[in-house]
């Protein structure tokens, strides 16, 4: 079973832009008195500086202006491309492991129950996000390369790790799959998605979901890779080595064509403050709770979907494609919405998603034959792709900063939440399914309770944040 856990919530979102790129900076013109001897001798410095110098005026105190951004371009479509690049390799493999969760549970690790399997995954999963406040204090500071560079080392010499382990030695599974390529995909994935934002911002939810649905197409091509050479003998390292070096040739890809723009840089003072702020925006902590309880259930069935199809009869032939069905509709899921939202507000579609996706999550008991899987897999992947691709977007709607510089804390502290959602959703799915029973209307009441309670927060938090901006378009 396919987790598609899409990360999408990147800890910072930079709002800064670079004079090169087209796009004009706010002027700082603070100057000590030696620098005015130089500035006397300067001829290319403009009237209105020499004017503040001459009067004392620090610019910095100016209004700060809204950043302006490039909404395209070539530079703009190649981080697009090379986020994408990255999310197909991290993610894609993130929402495989319900091919993993089948193999362990059936063969390598099977002296273990589902639940303590999970735990593999949803480690995994937890680091991603975990990592990404971290992860974004460096690309803050102007270390985007430097995460990339390293999380894709880490991240491959950890697949390469887990092609090595031993059968029923669960310790090396968790250490190299849990802690290893987590680590290594949260220094990757969210600081590439985050890149995204500095080039695009009236089309940022189109931007992000092709980023994101780097993903799915990950997601459709590891379980057949996957299913196809594991049953072989000596399968299971000959296909994770086969995964390690096709991501070894993408990365390499993504670390070439990605290229950063100039961070804007607040004081810790102006940090404090808006933390402050945010914290106390009850509209918001509304929306992060839903947020939570959402991702607390939506992955249930990516997780458990191929164990499901093969406990109940579905030919073992077909069952290795339920994953990649679902991950494919989720391409559509991640993109179509997003358009949606550029155009409605974010809010306004993430929350009939989540609805549609907590009623579809029963649906999942259909999915005992060839059709039922099918059917199942294709609208749960497309609404469920639409939930976790928006919710980043949707966070950006309670900004209430001009210059958009509390987005980044707000994304932050939802993506920091998210992690513990992420950590233990799957595992409690996995012990509510008491194994050898294996009593599935339990965890599929779980799931769909918790999305719908999610999207109920979601529904509080748009009706205070309407009031505020005094708009529907949210």
């Amino acid at each position: 079973m396919g987790s598609s856990l899409t990360p999408i919530f990147p800890p910072t979102i930079m709002l800064a832009t670079r004079e090169e790129d087209g796009v004009a900076l706010p002027h700082e013109s603070t100057r000590t008195s030696s620098e005015e001897g130089l500035h006397s001798t300067t001829m290319t410095q403009s009237t209105d500086n020499k004017e503040d110098v001459e009067s004392g005026k620090d610019a910095s105190t100016e209004p700060t202006t809204s950043p302006q951004f490039p909404e395209g371009g070539l530079r703009a479509w190649l981080t697009v491309l090379g986020g994408a690049i990255v999310t197909f390799c991290t993610f894609g493999v993130v929402q495989s492991f319900g091919v993993y969760q089948d193999y362990y549970t059936r063969i390598s690790l099977n002296e273990h129950t589902p639940s303590t399997i999970s735990w593999i995954g949803s480690v995994q999963v937890f680091f991603v996000f975990a990592v990404g406040l971290p992860a974004g204090r460096l690309f803050d500071a102007g270390y985007f390369h430097h995460c990339l560079l390293g999380g894709s080392f880490l991240y491959l010499f950890s697949v390469f790790m887990l092609s090595l382990v031993q059968p029923h030695h669960y310790y090396q599974n968790f250490l190299a799959q849990g802690i290893g390529m987590g680590i290594g995909m949260g220094f990757m994935f969210l600081p590439s998605l985050t890149l995204t934002s500095h080039y695009f911002r009236a089309r940022r939810s189109l931007a992000m979901g092709c980023v994101i649905a780097g993903s799915s197409f990950g997601g459709c091509l590891y379980p057949i890779l996957l299913n196809n050479v594991f049953p072989k003998n000596s399968g299971f390292g000959m296909g994770v080595r086969a995964v390690a070096f096709m991501d070894l040739g993408l990365l390499i890809i993504a670390n070439s064509i990605m290229r950063t723009r100039l961070p804007p840089k607040v004081h810790g003072s102006e940090k404090a403050s808006t933390l402050k702020e945010v914290v106390t925006d009850v509209p918001y902590l509304t929306f992060v709770v839903g947020a939570f309880l959402v991702f607390w259930g939506v992955f249930v069935p990516f997780f458990y979907l191929q164990l499901y199809a093969a406990l109940h009869g579905v030919t073992p032939s077909f069952v290795r494609y339920t994953i990649t069905i679902m991950n494919a509709a989720s391409i559509l899921g991640r993109t179509v919405p997003n358009f949606l939202a550029d155009m409605y507000g974010p809010l306004n579609i993430i929350i009939p998603s989540s609805i549609i996706s907590g009623g579809l999550v029963f649906a999942m008991f259909g999915a005992s034959s060839i059709a039922g899987a099918v059917v199942f897999g294709a609208f749960y992947g497309f609404f469920s792709g639409g939930v976790i691709s928006v919710m980043t977007p949707a966070a950006g709607c309670f900004v209430t900063h001009n210059d958009h510089s509390d987005l980044g804390i707000r994304i932050g502290l939802l993506s920091f939440t998210l992690a513990f959602a992420l950590l233990t959703g799957n595992p409690i799915a996995g012990a509510l399914l008491s194994p050898p029973h294996y009593r599935w209307s339990q965890p599929v009441i779980f799931a769909a309770v918790v999305i719908f309670a999610g999207a109920a927060c979601h529904l509080i938090a748009r009706r205070a944040l309407v009031k505020r901006k005094g708009t529907v378009l949210i």
